[in-house]
């Protein structure tokens, strides 16, 4: 039987989050495949994984194709109708064994052919599991900054309706295979952070929704394999605001965002992270602006 889901995660030094990922992975809720791609781990974690777990299908990469390029990877082996990206540092649930009704959520794209991708709750693993995203307010054009809609907030079903959402959330999303096949696969040329959003904007200027549907809620661990303040992450999400940018806005906007990004926040970043004595930080900002320079 062909799947209706194809659940693809991407594994890169994190084999104990990946098991556990799949092992709150709810098989028996609709007919679906688990797409493993191990993104050039240090270790052979690729066959641990295919060694525990049979019914999981994993693809190898030789080197490290970034989060786009991981995914691009498992779309290419994937058989479902709908392709559910998600984090390997989430689990769909943190104890005990929960009902995890994915098929509610292929339910919703029936409900609507403008419908693209949707996103499910998504609330921390932590503490008593605050809510990460329960939807997106738009960007600033200038800026660039938007907010997670219930971030950190408790979960008292305030956030118990579907509704359209700008963006995807990248820890969590599916999206209809007809759709990768109109507008492309992620965009490869951030490598790490902002492919959703570029993506999420493509799928919109094809005339698709997005939308935000809390019928399912995943747990989000965070940041596990960058750092949450890693210079890592501070180099790319410099490059790739910029990269961003200079992909989705032209003109006056598109100038107006640069100047700010270049003139006021990476020296912000800078300045803050030398108070702090992390020099790799700081210079983490300059590699990014040099390298989207670059490009």
């Amino acid at each position: 039987m062909e799947p209706v889901i194809s659940i693809i995660t991407i594994n890169y030094n994190g084999l104990a989050d990946t098991c556990s990922m799949i092992d709150t992975i709810p098989f028996d809720d609709c007919p679906l495949e688990v797409i493993v791609v191990d993104n050039a781990s240090k270790q052979d974690e690729a066959s641990i994984i295919e060694k525990s777990y049979p019914h999981v299908k994993v693809v190898r990469s030789s080197k490290n194709l970034g989060f786009a390029g991981g995914n691009n990877l498992g779309i290419q082996a994937s058989h479902g109708r709908y392709l559910f990206f998600v984090n390997n540092d989430t689990v769909f649930f943190r104890e005990g064994k929960v009902k995890v009704n994915l098929q509610a959520l292929v339910n919703r794209f029936a409900s609507s052919s403008k419908i693209g991708a949707i996103c499910p709750k998504i609330r921390f693993f932590w503490d008593d599991a605050p809510i990460q995203f329960a939807g997106y307010t738009p960007l600033s054009s200038i800026t660039m900054r938007n907010s997670a809609i219930g971030y950190d907030e408790q979960d008292h079903g305030q956030y118990n309706t579907a509704h359209p959402t700008p963006y995807a959330h990248g820890a969590a999303m599916m999206v209809k295979r007809e759709v990768i096949a109109q507008v492309g696969m992620m965009p490869e040329c951030y490598f790490l952070y902002y492919e959703e959003l570029d993506w999420s904007i493509m799928i919109r200027r094809a005339g698709y929704e997005i939308w935000y549907d809390p019928v399912v809620t995943v747990f989000h661990k965070e940041s596990r394999a960058t750092g949450q303040s890693s210079p890592l992450r501070m180099y790319y999400i410099t490059r790739n605001r910029l990269l961003f940018v200079k992909r989705n806005y032209s003109g006056f906007k598109g100038l107006c965002s640069k100047l700010y990004l270049i003139g006021i926040v990476a020296p912000k970043d800078m300045l803050l992270s030398l108070l702090h004595g992390k020099l790799r930080h700081a210079l983490s900002v300059i590699n990014g602006i040099v390298d989207y320079i670059k490009l």
